[in-house]
This record gives structure tokens, C-alpha cells and sequence, in this order.
């Protein structure tokens, strides 16, 4: 695979991994529409282990407060932040397993790889983010995080294995219709997508190890930089804008996309 095509495979999963406008549906799309070879499982799963990077190394502090906390989560005591932590990412985390598992078992998600598919969530599920931040009260942040919330984001989170539903997209929306603020739901959202990227990154490893060769794992291995690279500076642009404006551009480009999207598919 040419460094070109690496390149822009990683700068389309790096900048739309954590901006609420489905990463998967870029990757999906980015073959169809460009008349290019698909990418194929390798560098999926590599630039999503760059994006991991990012992710972790941004909020590494609560990252490392999560990961202390594990060994008293584990006990059944849930006496201090990292160990409350670990614990709600924990249950937000098991629908989207118990529901990926779903769509792998009944081959549902191969069909659901469509343009029109990609178009419909866009276009809906930009709509219902703008309903939820311009509605949703901004009354939580993210030290108020209840098990309740977490159940309910997560069950959220799992409608993003539709392609084209953005799973920070849809983790966003269910927090600011649970009353987070702006800034704490992304935060929220960003911190869930640690435990999904490793779980689906566990679950597609395994044929990525047994069928990658040395070409490939040099393309993987570069993707993933440039990955990395890309989602770094998406998450700090994210946050610095929160500061200032809504989540409103980000509903436009979906909306727009997704109208592009239906009338390609539809004629």
C-alpha cells in the first residue's frame, strides 16, 4: 500500500475517531467513493491502536487513576475515584460487546456497510445531537457520573456499531441529554472509547496476528503513527473549541454529508 494511501487512512480515522462524525463511516465510504482497495482488517485495526495511543496519553491521568483503582473495583470497593471509574466503564462497556457480538454472529454488520446505511445515520443521528446539546441541560460534569448514566451511555454506545452513527457522536448526545455538560459529556465519551477500542481491537487481533505478514506490519505499523499523530491534535482542537462554540458544526457536516450520501446511493 502506497505511503499516500497509509496517509489518508490514518488521517480519516485519526481526526474522526473522537469528532462526533463516525470514523468507521469514513473508512467505509473512503474505498467506495475513491474507486481505491479496501483497506482491509490490518490497518483498521492499526490505526485504531494509534488512536488508542492518543486517547490514553490525553487524559493519562485518569487513565492511570482508572487503572490503580482496578485492583479495589476487583474487591467489590468502590471507595475512591479511580476505583469508581474503572467500575462505570466497566458496565458502559458491556453493551457494545454483547451487541457486536450480535452482529458477528448473525452477519448483520457486513450488510449494514452501505452508502445508504451511512447516509441515513448521519443525517438522523446529526440531527438528534443537535436536539440533545440544544436541549439537554448542562446541569452534570464528570465527577457525577452515576451507574445509572453509565448504563445508559453505554446502551448508546452500542447503536454506534451502525456504521455512520459516530460512537463519540452518540455517546455525546445520550450526555447531553442526561444533562452533562458539553465538555464533560465529551470527556465522558472519550474515556468510554478506551475499553471499546481495546475490546475490538482484542477481538480482531487475533486474525490480524495470524494472517499479517512483514509488508503489512510495516504498513500497520505507520498507519498507526500517522493515526496517532491525527488524533492527538483532533482531541486538543475538540476541547479548545468546546470552550467557546457547540457541537452545531459538527451537526452541519453530518447533515450535509448525509444528504450527499442519500442521493448518491439512491441514483
Amino acid at each position: 500500500m502506497s505511503l499516500l494511501h497509509l496517509l489518508i487512512l490514518a488521517l480519516i480515522q485519526g481526526i474522526t475517531e473522537f469528532l462526533p462524525i463516525s470514523s468507521s463511516g469514513h473508512l467505509i465510504l473512503l474505498p467506495n467513493l475513491m474507486g481505491i482497495e479496501d483497506q482491509g482488517q490490518v490497518i483498521d485495526v492499526a490505526v485504531h491502536v494509534g488512536t488508542l495511543g492518543a486517547v490514553i496519553l490525553y487524559f493519562w491521568s485518569d487513565v492511570k487513576s482508572g487503572i490503580a483503582g482496578i485492583p479495589r473495583m476487583l474487591t467489590g470497593k468502590l471507595d475512591t475515584p479511580g476505583a469508581k471509574s474503572a467500575f462505570l466503564l466497566l458496565i458502559a462497556t458491556i453493551p457494545v460487546i454483547v451487541f457486536g457480538l450480535v452482529l458477528e454472529i448473525t452477519g448483520l454488520y457486513d450488510q449494514l456497510r452501505s452508502i445508504a446505511v451511512i447516509g441515513w445515520t448521519m443525517l438522523i443521528f446529526g440531527v438528534v445531537l443537535y436536539w440533545a446539546d440544544q436541549k439537554g441541560p448542562q446541569l452534570k460534569q464528570s465527577d457525577d457520573w452515576s451507574p445509572r448514566d453509565a448504563i445508559v451511555m453505554g446502551l448508546w454506545q452500542a447503536i454506534a456499531l451502525i456504521p455512520g452513527t459516530s460512537r463519540s457522536g452518540i455517546t455525546i448526545t445520550a450526555g447531553r441529554a442526561l444533562g452533562y455538560d458539553r465538555e464533560s459529556a465529551a470527556r465522558i465519551a472519550m474515556l468510554m472509547s478506551i475499553p471499546t477500542i481495546i475490546a475490538s481491537g482484542i477481538f480482531a487481533g487475533a486474525e490480524v496476528i495470524a494472517t499479517a505478514d512483514a509488508a503489512a506490519a510495516r504498513d500497520g505499523a505507520i498507519a498507526a503513527l500517522f493515526a496517532f499523530l491525527a488524533a492527538l491534535a483532533a482531541l486538543a482542537l475538540m476541547f479548545r473549541l468546546l470552550r467557546s462554540v457547540s457541537f452545531t458544526p459538527y451537526v452541519i457536516y453530518r447533515v450535509v454529508l448525509g444528504l450527499v450520501l442519500l442521493g448518491i446511493a439512491y441514483t
